[in-house]
């Protein structure tokens, strides 16, 4: 089947996630929560990861808190999947418009300082706006993960970089991306995916042992960065887009690969508690288990 005819159907769901770009932030929001509302009623597979994940999260929350928590969730991952249109195609002055920072002088001040930065962007559900706001702010680069889909490798990427930002895949911590941060360009980090077996090492995460990424640390102290802690979250009522800073990371790296990613993670949990409900917890986060545990799922 020729290429064309094999990519049709995502090109017609490209299409109809671009119209998301061209209405207002209150109606991206109102038709999220309809499209999260069904999901978690439907999607029987991912409410069970949310749910045991935010139960062991979160152990002295209420069954009932639990629930809301989760369904809020569904409602926040519906939205920021249609926000996703706004990152790939909205204007500069429009991503700005709907968009309110906290502490954003903890980022400037450094950068005016000269500083290199990395900024640490876990898996919140707004991850791809934020990417998209920041790109089109700051001379940035960023890793990603190559597609198995020619076409969707190449559009994904072009629309990534459509500010004039710098990719590199996330198979190829280069010699180039190393090379970018010391010149002074942030980096746009995303640490808190599993890595699987072997691939990293177990620190505390919610006091779960948690496989975890060991990469920030030699990432921070080959580049000599500071590196921040940012997410971004959906205001009440579609009311718009918060991004949020934290101060840097203290005593960062330690030279301790166990050390450092549980510093890594306490970051984290800071930021998730600006909006629990937010962070990515359909994702089997706590899939590899250390030796002898019992599967977590």
């Amino acid at each position: 089947m020729p290429p064309s005819i094999r990519n049709l159907p995502i090109r017609i769901s490209l299409g109809a996630l671009w119209l998301f770009s061209l209405v207002p932030f209150r109606v991206v929001h109102a038709v999220g929560i309809l499209i999260g509302e069904t999901a978690f009623r439907v999607h029987r597979s991912r409410r069970r990861i949310t749910l045991i994940n935010l139960g062991r999260c979160f152990p002295d929350l209420p069954d009932k808190e639990i629930n809301h928590l989760a369904r809020s969730h569904f409602h926040a991952m519906a939205t920021g999947f249609l926000l996703i249109s706004w990152a790939w195609w909205a204007s500069a002055r429009r991503l700005a418009a709907i968009t309110a920072f906290r502490n954003r002088a903890i980022l400037d001040d450094h950068l005016a300082r000269g500083e290199n930065i990395i900024l640490l962007v876990p898996h919140f559900c707004c991850l791809e706006f934020l990417g998209g706001l920041l790109f089109s702010q700051l001379n940035m680069v960023s890793i990603y993960q190559k597609h198995k889909n020619p076409f969707m490798e190449q559009f994904v990427l072009k629309r990534r970089t459509r500010f004039g930002d710098t990719m590199y895949s996330s198979k190829e911590i280069t010699v180039g991306l190393i090379k970018s941060i010391r010149n002074g360009a942030p980096f746009y980090y995303l640490p808190d995916q599993d890595p699987g077996k072997g691939r990293g090492v177990f620190a505390s995460f919610y006091g779960i042992r948690t496989a975890t990424f060991p990469s920030l640390n030699k990432i921070a102290g080959t580049t000599r960065a500071k590196v921040i802690p940012c997410m971004a979250r959906i205001k009440r009522y579609g009311a718009g887009i918060e991004v949020i800073f934290h101060p840097p990371l203290q005593d960062y790296p330690c030279g301790d690969a166990i050390e450092d990613a549980n510093t890594m993670n306490r970051a984290i949990e800071d930021l998730i508690a600006n909006a629990p409900a937010q962070y990515f917890w359909s994702h089997k986060r706590f899939k590899t288990r250390p030796d002898g545990e019992e599967p977590f799922y």
